[in-house]
């Protein structure tokens, strides 16, 4: 089944989150939160892409990117390969650490852009972890303080001279910017379920365990697959029997006698 074609963005700028395989903890500790944005730092120096937040909790996390000289799937793949590597080394452990490829929106004008980074910077806020300064592992106090730890992002500058010219004045507008309530829905990984884009991506790794193709599932003797991955997906997604008819060829009363199984 294809994959479906990432969006592109016509001014280069997205709202990327990736997440843990089945939703579990990939950054576990304090090192590996550093690790990651350790990584996104460095891999930023050799991609020339442009990092304007970020934010790393436990199970996922969030950045707002500008493209550089590649595109924003090669850079973002950097990051999660070196990463996976490390995590997997550390925990002994083999297999997938991300949830398939990166989630992404396109930000397409300077309000949306703004909102995105309040967003990315609440992250920690609406987890119930403390106010967003507080937070060691965002990029928020790179722009009141201008580096963290971690290092500066020159980005920041062109985020603060939107409120002011002057630095000060501008952190303080940012600040009182950040302490609003963010009304838009963006990406996140609450109550989140299988979209379509997920759907595709399930169904390939389901047909390749099991050793068949999907045109295959008709068959009698795959009946008990084909039952099983339509009970996995009605379980896993929001999408409807008509939608998940579309996508999989497998008519409705198809689904609804699996179901009944």
């Amino acid at each position: 089944m294809p994959r479906q074609a990432r969006r592109l963005s016509g001014t280069g700028f997205y709202h990327v989150m990736l997440r843990g395989n089945e939703k579990k903890d990939i950054f576990i500790d304090p090192e590996d939160k550093g690790k990651v944005i350790q990584l996104i730092h460095a891999k930023k120096v050799k991609t020339e892409y442009f990092i304007y937040a970020y934010c790393i909790m436990s199970n996922h996390m969030h950045l707002v990117v500008r493209e550089g000289n590649e595109s924003i799937s090669e850079g973002i793949k950097k990051v999660a390969t070196a990463y996976a590597y490390y995590f997997n080394k550390k925990y002994k452990r083999v297999g997938h650490v991300f949830q398939d490829r990166f989630k992404s929106e396109c930000i397409e004008d300077e309000r949306y852009l703004l909102a995105a980074i309040r967003y990315v910077h609440q992250n920690p806020v609406k987890a119930g972890l403390g106010k967003a300064e507080n937070y060691k592992w965002s990029s928020y106090k790179v722009y009141i303080k201008g580096a963290n730890e971690f290092g500066a992002l020159p980005e920041t500058r062109e985020i603060l001279s939107i409120f002011s010219n002057e630095r000060q004045k501008a952190i303080e507008y940012y600040k009182e910017f950040i302490g609003q309530v963010e009304e838009r829905e963006f990406l996140d990984i609450e109550d989140e379920q299988m979209d379509e884009e997920d759907l595709h991506e399930f169904i390939n790794r389901y047909l390749i365990k099991k050793g068949v193709r999907l045109d295959e599932l008709s068959m009698a003797k795959n009946k008990k697959i084909r039952n099983e991955l339509i009970a996995e997906i009605v379980n896993q997604s929001n999408l409807s029997l008509r939608k998940i008819s579309e996508l999989t060829g497998f008519n409705r009363e198809t689904i609804r006698r699996a179901l009944k199984r």
